[in-house]
């Protein structure tokens, strides 16, 4: 599953520099695949569609930090543990029930954001 950030953050801001995947923006925050990985020109995302890398998307959350779930891999080849979660002083990087992934399509997630 990708990590999501409940409604509890206090925007303390300890989970962004701790993602290998650029996945955690600053809420209001535009967001591109291409931020902080290797992708580049058209990618497939989760559910089939296809989208320029370098594309700058609407912030997922205007009000706090929020994650993107095509960029999230729970840190699976980086660290043993989602590192979002292991710093939040008020733990609110949680599991996200809308998106299911087992580890081996979390490491082909990882390979792909990541040549």
């Amino acid at each position: 599953m990708a990590i999501k950030i409940t409604d509890e953050c206090i925007n303390c801001g300890a989970c962004e520099p701790e993602c290998p995947n650029n996945a955690i923006y600053e809420g209001g925050v535009e967001w591109a695949l291409a931020d902080g990985t290797t992708v580049k020109g058209a990618f497939t995302l989760m559910d089939g569609s296809m989208m320029d890398a370098d594309q700058r998307n609407a912030p997922i959350s205007v009000d706090t930090y929020y994650i993107v779930p095509n960029k999230c891999t729970e840190c699976q080849g980086f660290h043993e543990e989602p590192q979002c979660a292991a710093v939040c002083p008020v733990d609110c990087c949680v599991p996200d029930e809308m998106y299911q992934e087992t580890v081996d399509e979390l490491m082909a997630k990882k390979d792909k954001l990541h040549l």
